[in-house]
């Protein structure tokens, strides 16, 4: 348990590894004990077939939550032994259905006394600690199923990645990285275009000089990501939220949003009550990334891009 201490809770996988297989390894015994030939890793396939219905495997790896590929073998294993008995589905002849043998059902009536001493057992061993175990691995259960340890260690990361990131108001000297991240990604998902060409040449002129501003993401200060607002001559819209590019080496860090918190800021800041954007349907993370900032989708508006067919407004 030393090594344990040390570590940390990081090490939960491998303490619970360990758990199972000392339980595991006791579960062997104990089947011997009560004169029972099954193995462990059967239990979950043996009980569900124990109530005499027939079941696909489809269905029992459902049930008990274990992978089509693992029940499969573990059937097969019970097969060889005599335990369970495999049969086409009167209902639907193209599959098989599982049921326990007479061998089966024999051991499933001479193991019950088995079940009955072990919960006993396992309910003492819980009266006596301060924690229940079962009612602990529920809740972590259900807090994985909502988001796994993966996801929560992916935004753990993209949080601290952010941390790293800077934004700062666009000057001359961001011209050239204005204009290549944007370019990077249009012509990956599509075409240059007159309107692309007059902002990326020319923001001074086309954006900062007619209202508008750009800003830039620098991470470890190299500039990986810009977004600008520009200043619209609308009747509904004050600011249009455009030209948001993240090199894709810099992806994963959150900049995307921090470039579009930054653009709704600055826009809040200049007396901006409704904003607008025009973006592709096929570019689902940004779309994604746009209703999560608050955008939603309104009735289309004849666009200057060919590649146009969404538009969002967030109202501010």
């Amino acid at each position: 348990m030393k090594f344990f201490n040390q570590v940390g809770k990081m090490a939960i996988g491998s303490r619970l590894r360990m758990l199972t297989e000392k339980i595991t390894e006791d579960a062997a015994q104990i089947y011997k004990m009560y004169n029972v030939d099954l193995q462990p890793k059967w239990f979950p396939v043996f009980y569900v077939l124990s109530n005499g219905e027939q079941k696909t495997i489809t269905a029992i790896a459902k049930e008990i939550g274990h992978s089509h590929p693992s029940v499969s073998r573990i059937i097969r294993e019970m097969s060889k032994k005599g335990f369970v008995t495999e049969t086409k589905d009167k209902s639907d002849g193209r599959r098989n259905v599982v049921g326990l043998s007479q061998k089966g059902i024999d051991v499933n009536n001479k193991v019950q006394t088995q079940y009955k001493d072990v919960n006993e057992v396992i309910e003492d061993i819980i009266s006596q600690t301060r924690h229940d175990l079962w009612q602990a691995i529920e809740e972590w259960e259900y807090l994985l199923e909502e988001k796994s340890l993966l996801r929560r260690v992916q935004e753990k990361l993209k949080d601290n990645e952010s941390q790293k990131v800077k934004i700062v108001d666009y000057s001359p000297k961001y011209q050239e990285d204005f204009k290549r991240l944007n370019e990077e990604w249009i012509s990956r998902f599509f075409k240059m275009e007159p309107e692309d060409h007059k902002a990326l040449d020319h923001p001074q002129q086309y954006i900062i000089n007619n209202g508008g501003f750009i800003v830039v993401a620098l991470y470890n200060d190299e500039p990986v990501g810009v977004c600008a607002g520009l200043k619209m001559n609308d009747p509904e819209y004050d600011y249009e939220l455009a030209k948001m590019a993240v090199s894709p080496k810099a992806q994963g860090k959150n900049i995307g949003w921090l470039l579009g918190q930054a653009v709704i800021s600055k826009a809040r800041k200049l007396g901006a009550k409704k904003l607008y954007l025009e973006s592709n349907t096929i570019l689902k993370p940004a779309i994604s990334l746009y209703q999560k900032m608050g955008f939603r989708k309104v009735a289309g508006r004849i666009s200057p891009y060919e590649r146009s067919n969404i538009q969002m407004e967030l109202d501010m």
